[in-house]
């Protein structure tokens, strides 16, 4: 049996065409679908329908230590968007350990996060909007795939 490894330091992710660093230890991504693909419906007598949601968006939570420099490109296209609209930038996710790809050509700062300070580093953690998102949950590739 082939074995399979992760490296999170193999998942990219680029917002905007800068490329995220400095995450949180434990669950540093969380990419969402905003609606369900098919909502289903049961009849009285059991039939069942469904109904196609055309709805391609998505939500990202990105969670940085309070010391990432992507906290900074995060805040600049933020303000960029309270001051002229125009904070909408592209957004990429591209698993290096396998298939993996995520991406919309537009991703804005939905929520900014709260800020907590002690004697650790703390996290910060962001809301990203997608809008329509192009999504492709893949696998990890063996290792033999990668380096034959």
């Amino acid at each position: 049996m082939t074995v399979k490894t992760y490296d999170p330091s193999n998942v990219i992710i680029i917002v905007g065409g800068a490329s995220a660093s400095g995450y949180a230890d434990g669950t540093f991504i969380e990419i969402a679908a905003d609606d369900k693909r098919f909502n289903k419906t049961v009849g009285a007598d059991g039939e069942v329908s469904r109904a196609k949601s055309n709805n391609r968006s998505a939500t990202v939570t990105l969670t940085l230590t309070q010391t990432s420099g992507f906290n900074d490109v995060l805040s600049s296209y933020e303000a960029l968007d309270q001051l002229s609209n125009s904070g909408v930038v592209p957004f990429m996710l591209k698993d290096l350990n396998g298939t993996t790809l995520i991406s919309s050509e537009s991703c804005w700062v939905e929520e900014v996060p709260s800020l907590t300070y002690s004697k650790e580093i703390e996290e910060r953690q962001w809301m990203l909007s997608l809008g329509e998102t192009n999504w492709f949950a893949g696998g990890v590739l063996s290792s033999a795939l990668i380096n034959p």
